[in-house]
């Protein structure tokens, strides 16, 4: 059966304290919003619909980003849950199947909860998720008889029994496309905020003989970001499940709650991750390579058998093939390095290509930007570049070239050919001691005079 999917991400956050539309506050390097809609993907849906509101055009832009076909319906007064899936139908004129509601606030809804949900609706006419909360404190209170859901219960409309239950409610719901729509079309507004709530099609197609049950999934999954705190709650979960996964799968974290994931780090079995270590999106590390203590990589791609680190930045478009040696204070951005190559220490290596088993030397940089465009370096394999080289762009250097140590290198250097691209040494005889002293008895006499 098909299944379409509503994404609620109208609300402002005003407890977020930002301009930002609260969805679009990120978690483990994407926004929430994103998270999400990549929960609802699992079940391959035909349509997805995000209701926008706060921050429509942005909150538009950044969906799209994810799924260019994602459809738009704006909620312009925020008027509640129910309220928000009705803006909805427009965009589904032509529903078929069913609908899941999801919200663009909550990140962590697994696509096996959501599989059961689908399971459920094969035999119920409308799904609630719920869920066994710890401290149930002010959540709706799922009222069940069997598998049969009777009611949600608000907390300040609750009896003492009713209170005692701590099965509650997450606001997910799943049922047909034109079943839910005409319930939502019944939801009234006589309640103290004068809001729709979609809760109350529970109650409704209870009232119709529809059948109502709920699927119950573990507590974290459901938890909804409104505040800083919610975002940083968020990302602790988040992280938490990242090492657990990286340790099941047979990763090496000597440090693992100092170690930071993004939501599409890839790392091999038997690759060693050191302390302090910081992945941004879009990083794979191939089975065997060592991260070492304190580094930081983005969009890079780290082959087996290297060595990154410490203290070493990788930016993105950084390849590094087998065996290539990443040393401390070393960055790389938009580079090749081939097999065995090696960069040591304090050098930039930017939009260049370095040969196979070349060594770069300490305080290399490949000076690419003339402060309007990028332009390329090139180092062939097994060649050799002196400490304090300055490669000035675009420059070849060829396969067992070798340059010498604070060379200025601009013209191409020939295969084999050493290139030494510096001034000539001068020595001037006494000259520093004649200098130190001068100045010595300059700073002396500014001394007595500020006394």
């Amino acid at each position: 059966m098909a299944v379409n999917l509503v994404v609620l991400a109208a609300g402002q956050g005003t407890r977020m304290r930002s301009d930002l539309p609260k969805v679009l506050h990120e978690v483990a390097g994407q926004s929430v919003l994103a998270h999400a809609m990549q929960s609802g993907a699992v079940l391959d849906p035909e349509q997805t619909v995000i209701v926008t509101g706060h921050g429509a055009d942005r909150v538009e832009q950044a969906a799209r980003q994810i799924d260019s076909d994602v459809r738009i319906a704006v909620q312009a007064e925020r008027l509640g849950t129910a309220h928000a899936v009705a803006q909805a139908r427009p965009a589904l004129p032509d529903v078929s199947g069913d609908i899941i509601v999801l919200y663009g606030d909550t990140p962590f809804i697994s696509g096996e909860t959501l599989e059961r949900m689908t399971r459920a609706r094969q035999t119920h006419d409308v799904v609630i998720l719920g869920f066994e909360a710890a401290d149930p404190a002010r959540y709706g209170r799922l009222v069940m008889d069997g598998d049969r859901l009777l009611r949600i219960v608000e907390f300040k409309d609750a009896s003492d029994e009713e209170r005692a239950i701590t099965f509650c409610n997450s606001g997910v719901v799943m049922a047909n496309g034109a079943t839910l729509f005409d319930l939502v079309d019944t939801v009234g507004n006589d309640n103290a905020a004068g809001e729709y709530y979609l809760t109350d099609v529970v109650g409704l197609a209870n009232d119709r003989g529809l059948t109502v049950t709920a699927v119950a999934c573990p507590e974290a999954e459901t938890l909804g970001i409104d505040s800083r705190a919610g975002l940083a709650k968020a990302e602790a979960i988040f992280q938490a499940r990242a090492r657990t996964e990286a340790l099941d799968n047979g990763v090496t974290l000597t440090a693992p709650d100092t170690v930071f994931f993004s939501h599409d780090t890839h790392i091999g079995r038997d690759a060693i991750i050191e302390p302090n270590v910081v992945f941004g999106p879009g990083v794979t590390v191939e089975t065997g390579a060592r991260i070492r203590a304190f580094s930081h990589l983005e969009g890079c791609h780290v082959s087996r058998g290297a060595v990154v680190g410490p203290y070493a930045r990788l930016r993105p478009g950084a390849e590094l093939a087998e065996d290539v040696r990443i040393g401390n204070f070393v960055e790389v951005k938009n580079a090749t390095l081939a097999a065995g190559a090696k960069v040591n220490h304090l050098s930039y290596i930017g939009d260049a290509s370095v040969g196979e088993a070349t060594n770069i030397g300490a305080g290399t940089i490949t000076c690419n930007y003339d402060g309007v465009f990028k332009h390329q370096t090139t180092i062939g394999a097994r060649a050799f570049i002196g400490s304090n080289t300055m490669l000035v762009a675009p420059v070849r250097v060829g396969d067992e070239a070798m340059t010498a140590s604070g060379s200025v290198i601009n013209r191409n250097v020939p295969e084999g050919a050493m290139a030494v691209g510096r001034a000539r040494q001068d020595n001037k005889d006494g000259f520093a001691r004649k200098m130190f002293a001068r100045l010595k008895a300059l700073k002396a006499a500014k001394t007595k005079g500020e006394q």
